[in-house]
C-alpha cells in the first residue's frame, strides 16, 4: 500500500494531518485535545458529557440528519472520549469526503446543547454508568486508574452520579467555548484526498479564535485493595504498573514487556495461567502510553480460591524476565510487535487513530519511528523494567 504523509499546523494553530492512500475509503476525524486528565473532579464527565451532545443537533440538523448524511452514503459515524483527547470520527467512500467534512465540522462549530436534549442525554450516560460498573471487566479497569492514579485522574472519565447531576447547561456551554477552538483541533485524514483542499476548507470553515485548556496535577500511587460483590461468578483482577512516559525512548520497552507477559496466546502468562495450570480462560494485557501518564496491566479472570495463586504467579513471571531473558526472545517479541504494527495499519480508522495518539504525544509524523524505536529497545531496560518493587493489584470477588 503506497502512503504519504502531510502534516501543518495553520495560523490559527489547528492542526491537519494526512495519510493519503490510494483506496476508495476515507477516514476523518476532528479531535480537541482535551479529555478526563482536563477535568477537575468536580467536573468529571463533562468532556464525555461534551461528546454526546455534539451529535444531537446544530441549527441545520437535527440528531437523525446527522446520522443520515454519513450513513446513507455508506458510512460510519462514531466519536470518542479519552483522558487526553474527545474526538468525532466517520469512515467513508472517499468520493465523498466533502459530506464527511460538513457534517463533522458543522457538529464541532456549532453544536445546540438544546436544554431538553441535554437532560434526556444525561440519563443516557447513566445508564452507561451503571453498565460500566455491572461489567466486572470494564469495572475492574476503571477501578485501576484509581489504584494508579489520586484524583483527580483517578476518577473515572465517565464521571458519577454526583459529578453528572451538578453539570448544568452553563457550564457545558462554558467549557465548549472555552476549549472548542482552533487552536485546540486537529483534523486528522487517511484515504483518498487533496492536502491542499483539506486546508482550503479549514481556512474556509474555521476562525481564529483561541481557546485554552486546563491542565490537573497528575499523581501517581501504588494501591492494593479486593472488593465483594453479589451476583457475579468469577473473579476479576487486574495488576498495573508504572512505566516510562511517550517522551522516553524506555517506553517502548514497556511495549515489549507487556507484549511478551500478556499479549496474545504466545505470552509468558497465557502459557503460565491458562495452558499449563487452566487457571483462567482470559489473560489480557495492555499498554496505556501518553505524554503525561503510562502504566502496562495485566487482566485476568479466575475463581476466587486461585487469586493469590494467580497473583503469585504474576510476580514469579516477571522475576524469571527480570533475571533470564535473553536477547533471541527479545528478538522474536520485537517481531510480533513490529508484525501488528503493519497489520495496525491496515484499516484507515485504526491507523487515523493512531496517528492521533501520536500528534497528542509531540507530532503524528513520529508514527512512522515505531518499527525503529521497538527495533533499538534494549535487553537491559526491558529487564529493569520486570523488577516488581512496586505495583497496584485490584481484584472484584464473588461474595
Amino acid at each position: 500500500m503506497h502512503t504519504q504523509f502531510y502534516r501543518r499546523v495553520l495560523k490559527n494553530g489547528m492542526t491537519i494531518i494526512l495519510e493519503k492512500r490510494n483506496i476508495p475509503v476515507v477516514s476523518v476525524g476532528f479531535a480537541v485535545r482535551c479529555g478526563g486528565i482536563n477535568e477537575s473532579a468536580s467536573e468529571k464527565g463533562i468532556s464525555h458529557f461534551i461528546e454526546h451532545m455534539l451529535y444531537k443537533g446544530t441549527p441545520t440538523r437535527n440528531a437523525k440528519k446527522i446520522a443520515e448524511e454519513i450513513e446513507r452514503k455508506g458510512g460510519d459515524l462514531n466519536g470518542f472520549t479519552d483522558e487526553n483527547v474527545t474526538a468525532f470520527w466517520c469512515k467513508m467512500p472517499s468520493k465523498c469526503l466533502d459530506v464527511a467534512l460538513d457534517v463533522l465540522s458543522d457538529m464541532v462549530k456549532n453544536p445546540l446543547f438544546d436544554a431538553k436534549e441535554l437532560e434526556k442525554e444525561r440519563k443516557v450516560i447513566f445508564e452507561e454508568i451503571k453498565m460500566r460498573k455491572d461489567n466486572p471487566v470494564v469495572y475492574v479497569f476503571d477501578k485501576i486508574n484509581n489504584y494508579l492514579y489520586s484524583e483527580p485522574f483517578g476518577i473515572p472519565l465517565i464521571g458519577n452520579e454526583k459529578t453528572m447531576n451538578a453539570i448544568d447547561r452553563g457550564k457545558i456551554l462554558k467549557k465548549f467555548r472555552e476549549v472548542y477552538q482552533p487552536n485546540n483541533l486537529i483534523l486528522v485524514v487517511v484515504g483518498d484526498a487533496d492536502f491542499e483542499k483539506l486546508i482550503e476548507f479549514v481556512e474556509k470553515n474555521f476562525g481564529n479564535k483561541k481557546g485554552k485548556i486546563q491542565k490537573f496535577k497528575i499523581k501517581k500511587r501504588d494501591k492494593t485493595g479486593l472488593e465483594k460483590r453479589k451476583g457475579v461468578d468469577q473473579a476479576n483482577l487486574v495488576f498495573a504498573y508504572h512505566v516510562p512516559l511517550a517522551k522516553d525512548k524506555k517506553c517502548y520497552a514497556a511495549k515489549v514487556l507487556s507484549t511478551l507477559m500478556a499479549e496474545g496466546m504466545s505470552s509468558r502468562l497465557f502459557h503460565e495461567i491458562r495452558e499449563k495450570r487452566n487457571l483462567a480462560y482470559a489473560v489480557k494485557g495492555e499498554t496505556e502510553i501518553s505524554k503525561d501518564f503510562a502504566y502496562n496491566l495485566v487482566y485476568i479472570g479466575t475463581t476466587k480460591e486461585n487469586i493469590e495463586i494467580v497473583k503469585k504467579i504474576i510476580l514469579e513471571e516477571f522475576k524469571k524476565i527480570e533475571e533470564g531473558f535473553t536477547e533471541s526472545e527479545l528478538k522474536e517479541v520485537k517481531e510480533q510487535i513490529i508484525g501488528n504494527f503493519h497489520i495496525s495499519m491496515e484499516d484507515s480508522q485504526s491507523q487515523m487513530v493512531n496517528l492521533l495518539s501520536y500528534e497528542l504525544d509531540g507530532n503524528a509524523k513520529d508514527f512512522y519511528e515505531f518499527e525503529k524505536n521497538i527495533s533499538n529497545v534494549k535487553l537491559k531496560d526491558v529487564k529493569s523494567l520486570a523488577n516488581m518493587k512496586k505495583y497496584s493489584f485490584f481484584a472484584l470477588i464473588p461474595e
